[in-house]
């Protein structure tokens, strides 16, 4: 029997990191996790990694779409916060970012690390961007970089 896991380091791996502008206060630490995952425990030069900022977390899939097709990159990580409201917006931009990212990354072949966070409150936000429930930049980062080596190992 032969079983394929992935690992997270992937040193020579380029990665991009698309993030959202609007509520920057929680992304800006988002990013950070990302960022620190991928040089610490990835092990990626700084200088392979390309943070694109874009204006809210609708735009995401298109940034990271684009990101894709460049082939200039071997994994992305998107990342961004939307914090329900009292109107149906929240649905829509967490259904369509939800999907949109789904669909850049089967569309070209390339592992998306899913880090939009959809919460009820701010506070919930603040308690995934670094506090008591971790940093899900950094999740976000990491599953990208152990999709990247699972694809790898499923075409050796």
């Amino acid at each position: 029997m032969q079983t394929i896991e992935g690992k997270v380091a992937a040193p020579k791996a380029k990665v991009a990191i698309v993030v959202a502008r609007f509520n920057h206060f929680i992304n800006d630490s988002l990013v950070s996790g990302a960022i620190d995952a991928l040089t610490r425990i990835g092990q990626i030069d700084d200088k392979n990694i390309t943070v694109i900022w874009v204006p809210g977390a609708y735009e995401i899939p298109l940034a990271a779409k684009v990101a894709a097709q460049s082939k200039k990159y071997d994994a992305i990580v998107a990342l961004g916060t939307v914090i329900r409201g009292s109107t149906a917006h929240f649905d829509f931009v967490a259904g369509e970012s939800s999907s949109g990212l789904l669909s850049a990354s089967l569309d070209n072949t390339i592992p998306v690390g899913f880090g939009i966070l959809t919460t009820e409150s701010i506070e919930q936000a603040i308690e995934r961007a670094g506090t008591k429930a971790g940093n899900k930049g950094a999740e976000a980062a990491l599953t990208a970089l152990e999709m990247l080596n699972i694809i790898k190992a499923i075409k050796e």
